[in-house]
C-alpha cells in the first residue's frame, strides 16, 4: 500500500498549482500578447501533464520490480510470480484499472498534440512568408508596370516621330503628285 500512497501524494502536490497560472498576460496588450500568455499556460499544461504520465509509469513499473523480486523461500517466489502475472495480465487486459496503459496512452495523445501544434505553428511562419513574397510581387509589378508605361510613351514619341518624317518625306509627297 506504501507504493500507492506515496503516487497519490505526488499526484496532489503536483495538481495544486494547475489552478493558478493566471499572472502571465496581464502586462501586455493586444492579441500577441495574448497569445503568448494563452502559449505558455498551455506549455505549463503540458509539461505537467508530462509529469504526470511519467511519474504513473515509473510508479506501476517500480510496483512490477518490488513485486519480482527473487528471495530464497521457493513459496514465497511463486507467490510473488503470480502476483506479477496478475498485474502484468491486468495493465494489458484492462487499462482502466491499471494507470500503466493510460499514462502511456495520454504521452502517445500528448506528442500527437506536440505534432499538431508544431504543425499549425508552422503555418504563422509560412504565412508570414507568403505576406513577404505578396509584398515583394507587388512592389515587382508596380516597377514593370512603370518600365511598360515608359516603354509605351518612348514607342509613342518614336511613331510620332516617324510619322511626321514619313508624312514629310519628298517620297510620300512625289507619290502623291502622280496620279
Amino acid at each position: 500500500m506504501g507504493v500507492r500512497d506515496e503516487r497519490e501524494r505526488r499526484r496532489m502536490n503536483k495538481g495544486g498549482g494547475a489552478a493558478s497560472g493566471g499572472g502571465l498576460g496581464g502586462g501586455g496588450s493586444g492579441p500577441t500578447a495574448a497569445a503568448a500568455a494563452a502559449a505558455a499556460q498551455k506549455q505549463k499544461a503540458l509539461l505537467q501533464r508530462v509529469e504526470t504520465d511519467i511519474a504513473n509509469i515509473v510508479d506501476n513499473f517500480s510496483s512490477l520490480v518490488n513485486v519480482s523480486r527473487v528471495n530464497d523461500p521457493p513459496v514465497r517466489n511463486s507467490q510473488e510470480a503470480f502476483m506479477m502475472e496478475m498485474r502484468a495480465a491486468r495493465m494489458i487486459l484492462n487499462p482502466i484499472q491499471f494507470k500503466q496503459v493510460q499514462a502511456a496512452d495520454s504521452l502517445l495523445k500528448l506528442v500527437s498534440e506536440l505534432k499538431q501544434t508544431a504543425i499549425f505553428s508552422g503555418f504563422a511562419s509560412l504565412n508570414d512568408h507568403v505576406e513577404q513574397r505578396i509584398v515583394e510581387f507587388n512592389q515587382q509589378a508596380e516597377k514593370t508596370d512603370q518600365m511598360l508605361a515608359r516603354i509605351g510613351e518612348e514607342a509613342a514619341a518614336s511613331l510620332k516621330e516617324l510619322e511626321s518624317h514619313y508624312y514629310s518625306s519628298a517620297l510620300r509627297t512625289s507619290e502623291n503628285l502622280q496620279p
